[in-house]
């Protein structure tokens, strides 16, 4: 239980960063939110972006949670992360980097809800944004 507790009050800490980083991506500091989404991967993960980034998206779950022993959690703040550089990528016009975030955020988020079976309207709403995200940049 205590874990638990404790991978919650993460990803409520995690929510407050990425809104931060959101509101940096919206006024074009984009140098200042990379800075701050890379300290997060590694403050959080213990790894850097990269290290994430070179996995293969069809392995990202089984490699995370059976060779590096991360669980349910650490995906999520993952799925957050990747979600945030989606929208980095996005704002900078990097179209192939946010398709490619999205799609690694939505294939998380989408375990998470499958392996977690508890109901979070706010997970279900990131996962149809980050699909009408996939669909606007995948037609463009």
């Amino acid at each position: 239980m205590y874990q638990k507790d404790y991978i919650l009050r993460m990803i409520e800490m995690l929510g407050d960063l990425i809104a931060g980083i959101l509101g940096l991506i919206k006024k074009g500091e984009f140098e200042l939110a990379t800075e701050k989404l890379e300290n997060l991967y590694y403050g959080m993960l213990k790894e850097d972006s990269a290290f994430f980034r070179d996995i293969p998206e069809n392995e990202l779950t089984d490699r995370l949670l059976y060779q590096h022993n991360y669980n349910n959690g650490h995906l999520e703040v993952l799925a957050e992360l990747f979600n945030a550089e989606a929208e980095l990528c996005l704002a900078q016009g990097n179209k192939p980097g946010s398709l490619e975030y999205s799609r690694r955020s939505l294939r998380l988020f989408e375990f998470i809800d499958s392996e977690y079976r508890i109901y979070s309207q706010e997970r279900i709403d990131k996962m149809e944004a980050i699909r009408e995200r996939i669909r606007t940049i995948g037609s463009v």
